[in-house]
């Protein structure tokens, strides 16, 4: 009897030491995702991102948090008479698929493309060559 009050006792002082060990629990996990949801939105409103384009370049993260923190900022910064901050860096492009890249390879290694009448140009200098004889 007194040894299973033992394994009681040190079987919960075990399972109370997992918040000190950083093991996140499933509300601890969603609370960070919300808040990190939030941060995002409110830096895009700051840096003068429409919704729409924080909601397409931030995929993952969850779009009512991020509204609110959009939301949020948009109260602070009028309230506060703040102008947006531009943003210096450009985001990324998206990456193409894999397999689009290998079809592009492939077109760029075309012999036929190399030797046309671009005078190796390419097709992006035959329409600005074509269009500048236009003008």
């Amino acid at each position: 009897m007194r040894s299973t009050r033992v394994l009681l006792l040190l079987g919960s002082l075990w399972l109370a030491g997992c918040e000190q060990l950083g093991i996140e629990t499933p509300a601890v996990a969603a609370t960070k995702r919300e808040a990190d949801a939030k941060a995002v939105g409110g830096a895009c409103r700051h840096a003068g991102r429409a919704i729409e384009d924080c909601y397409t370049l931030n995929k993952k993260a969850e779009k009512a948090a991020v509204y609110a923190g959009w939301r949020e900022m948009n109260d602070y910064m009028r309230e506060n008479q703040l102008e947006p901050v531009a943003p210096v860096i450009k985001p990324e492009p998206p990456v193409k698929k894999a397999k689009a890249d290998d079809e592009d390879e492939l077109a760029d290694d075309d012999p036929a493309d190399k030797g046309g009448k671009g005078g190796g140009k390419g097709a992006s200098g035959d329409k600005a060559g074509n269009k500048a004889s236009r003008h």
